[in-house]
């Protein structure tokens, strides 16, 4: 089969091109077919819970879990892009980035990180040579793009076209991008009868090599508490509050200090075992489209071109690390399928796409962009000066 070239992906770019690149690559647990997994868990109400769904699969209805899910591989595409910059690849250190830094410097924050890119919380609570961040003229620009000319974006926050971005608390225009390139690992249950969907339950425990139980007094326990009270949570302290107020002169557990041992217990929600588990990327050329950015249509496609080239940077390096979460260690089973959609019901396969095939691609389609629609990439664009007041009230505790 043939790689993925630039005149392939300049013609995906252009009116009337293929709807999508997709790249599907079948999984299995790294400890082999009895192995179970772990999947994602979400928060429904009170509980933790894992996503079960039903898919259309080898011609049938199958039930099926979510292992990872868009949102999560939205962030496994940014990640390793934005330890590349950090590391100073000599290619992606050119994409345009903003960083925030707390702590005088020593603690850096880019796009690529904060959840909402561009707009994100701490960006616009920042200050840029001691003003507002959002009043500075560059940042300004970036924001009052639109996808009929999304050029300042472009040059600031590319990562805010490609992996999404909603300007969602500005009172008015509103900027609001699509992902073009999004993500999925599902796996499909072993067992579809009725008990497909209870999971196997997960034994912990906590061994104390001093003792099995530690009891202390309140004046003991709020003693333990102060001495190290800034290092301890808000709620911890609260909670272990509590136990000092209702226990008098008894000993209580310092369990929540971590001290003494914890029996072995089972906690519901283990792991799940998959007869197949199945990673699905997809490159959408139409929402790359839907931009503009006022160079007229060669230069427009090519700048469409870059984002897709740079969005495939971060799945060749995305693809490469199968890093998800603990009790979910899986390898690949065989080759991605990259297939271009070219119309009709027509499609046409390429080779994997490699780090090395991709930023080829990315270094073209720079250069193409550059001569032909006068795009700028320099690195860093901005730095903001994160507010002290955010970092100071950071704890890891979530109230909400």
């Amino acid at each position: 089969m043939p790689q993925l070239d630039y005149q392939t992906l300049l013609a995906a770019c252009r009116p009337g091109g293929s709807s999508a690149l997709t790249s599907v690559t079948d999984l299995k647990p790294a400890g082999g077919d009895h192995a179970a997994v772990a999947p994602a868990r979400f928060v429904l109400g009170d509980n933790s819970v894992y996503a079960y769904g039903v898919r259309y699969i080898d011609g049938e209805a199958q039930q099926t879990v979510d292992i990872d899910g868009k949102s999560s591989q939205g962030n496994r595409f940014e990640k390793p892009l934005a330890d590349a910059i950090a590391d100073g690849h000599p290619l992606l250190s050119r994409v345009p980035h903003v960083a925030v830094t707390y702590r005088d410097g020593t603690e850096v924050y880019t796009d690529l990180q904060l959840p909402h890119r561009l707009w994100d919380g701490h960006i616009r609570a920042g200050t840029i040579d001691g003003a507002p961040a959002t009043d500075d003229p560059r940042y300004r620009a970036a924001r009052d793009s639109s996808p009929a000319d999304a050029k300042a974006l472009l040059e600031t926050s590319p990562t805010s076209l490609v992996f999404g971005s909603w300007d969602s608390t500005r009172k008015s225009h509103q900027a609001r991008y699509r992902s073009v390139l999004v993500g999925e690992i599902i796996g499909v249950l072993a067992d579809q009868g009725k008990e497909a969907r209870t999971p196997n339950p997960r034994g912990g425990a906590r061994v104390d090599p001093v003792a099995m139980s530690v009891r202390l007094t309140g004046k003991e326990l709020q003693g333990i508490v102060d001495a190290q009270a800034s290092e301890l949570s808000p709620k911890l302290i609260e909670r272990v509050g509590k136990t000092i107020k209702s226990a008098g002169t008894k000993a209580q557990s310092a369990s929540a200090l971590g001290l003494g041992a914890i029996p072995p217990s089972l906690d519901p929600l283990g792991s799940v075992a998959c007869k197949r588990i199945i990673r699905t990327h997809v490159l959408s050329f139409s929402a790359l489209r839907q931009l503009r950015f006022g160079a007229g249509p060669d230069g427009d496609a090519a700048a469409r071109a870059l984002l897709a080239a740079y969005a495939l940077a971060g799945l060749a390096r995305s693809d490469s690390e199968l890093s998800l979460r603990a009790n979910c260690d899986l390898v690949e089973s065989g080759n991605p399928t990259v297939t271009l959609d070219a119309r009709y019901g027509k499609t046409v396969e390429f080779d994997p796409i490699t780090i090395e095939t991709a930023d080829a691609l990315l270094e073209k389609a720079l250069a193409e962009a550059e001569k032909k629609a006068d795009v700028t990439w320099d690195g860093l664009v901005l730095t903001v000066t994160g507010n002290p007041a955010i970092r100071a009230g950071a704890v890891a505790d979530a109230d909400e």
